[in-house]
């Protein structure tokens, strides 16, 4: 399989379905920048550790060098994105259907987002997957479950470790720092913060940025004629395509996002910004090395409500957790729909 830039560029311009496929990826990767990557930085923001417009450059920054450098050293997302469903051996087809696929994300975002309901790029991607597969396959056959029960393991872990670890880590700050002088204290976890957070972005770009290169490789081998990526080794210049483009949609970030995540759920300190931040990081770390999809915002959201649990579970705005609910409730069953019926109309058409 030729996976050089050039012989992309000569698919890209001669082959109209991945050309939609490409540019609907490139798409959903810059409105993920924008929208999810500044829940990286809102606890450093809200917790006045840095200014607004200096924390998204860094989260751009470190959101491309998350996708760029976890991709070359780990690339277990994107091959569970890659291999999650199974579009048969019609190649051809099987592009028209990732090409719904996509376009079903855009639509389901769009209405859900004029219905009130929350979203998740990440759940919404793996819905449409699953729901083009079921159609073009005619059945279940195309799901395979061996990589999407991963997906199950990851909605339980994004609660229960970022919970957990969330509580953990800021029980032992507490613990350590008991004794510390609290303006000294608090000039430490600023700077703490700063690096927390920069974790946290790298980790957002790790996670969020391979599940989308796993889908635009998938796209390039159904155009080469081959039904897998089984073996191929993804190209640098994808990588570099991929964290360029979202760290440019999270460079427009915007202070709305920032606010509502670290400020709307739970009052936090400084110390208790740094907690959440290292312990979602070290989640997302543990997550992607694994090879587990999940969603950064719920995770981030997960440990600020852990941190936010140590000194009194009313801290908590529970109503941030009905929304992960919904979320879920309402993405898998919706997408998925949607994506079935967009490739069932795409193949019939195209």
């Amino acid at each position: 399989m030729d996976v050089s830039f050039s012989h992309f560029i000569q698919q890209v311009l001669s082959n109209p379905a991945l050309t939609v496929t490409t540019l609907l990826t490139l798409g959903v990767i810059f409105v993920n920048g924008w929208t999810d990557a500044p829940n990286a930085i809102a606890t450093c923001v809200t917790t006045r550790c840095m200014r607004v417009r200096s924390a998204v450059i860094m989260a751009a920054i470190f959101n491309f060098l998350g996708v760029f450098l976890m991709t070359q050293f780990n690339a277990s997302v994107a091959s569970t994105i890659s291999n999650m469903v199974d579009f048969g051996g019609d190649t051809n087809s099987a592009l028209i259907a990732l090409c719904a696929a996509l376009f079903s994300i855009v639509v389901y975002s769009v209405g859900a987002s004029l219905l009130g309901i929350p979203t998740s790029e990440s759940h919404s991607l793996i819905a449409g997957l699953s729901g083009a597969a079921i159609a073009i396959q005619g059945g279940i056959g195309g799901i395979n479950m061996g990589e999407w029960v991963k997906v199950l393991y990851g909605l339980v872990a994004s609660i229960v470790i970022g919970f957990g670890m969330g509580w953990i880590v800021c029980k032992l700050v507490t613990i350590i720092c008991a004794g510390m002088d609290r303006r000294r204290a608090n000039g430490v976890f600023t700077y703490a913060q700063i690096v927390g957070a920069a974790a946290m972005s790298f980790m957002h770009g790790a996670q969020d940025g391979q599940k989308f290169i796993g889908v635009l490789f998938l796209g390039m081998a159904f155009c080469n004629g081959q039904s897998s990526v089984a073996g191929v080794v993804i190209p640098v210049w994808l990588m570099i395509l991929c964290s360029t483009i979202m760290g440019v949609g999270t460079s427009v970030g915007g202070e709305r996002i920032i606010k509502s995540v670290g400020q709307d759920m739970v009052k936090l300190e400084k110390y208790q910004g740094f907690a959440a931040d290292l312990s979602s990081a070290l989640c997302l770390l543990l997550m992607t090395v694994l090879g587990i999809p999940v969603s950064t915002t719920h995770t981030k959201t997960s440990a600020i409500m852990g941190v936010g649990s140590v000194r009194r579970l009313s801290a908590i705005n529970f109503g941030v957790v009905r929304d992960m609910m919904l979320t879920w409730v309402f993405t898998f069953p919706g997408c998925g729909l949607i994506s079935f019926l967009m490739a069932k109309l795409f193949m019939f058409v195209f």
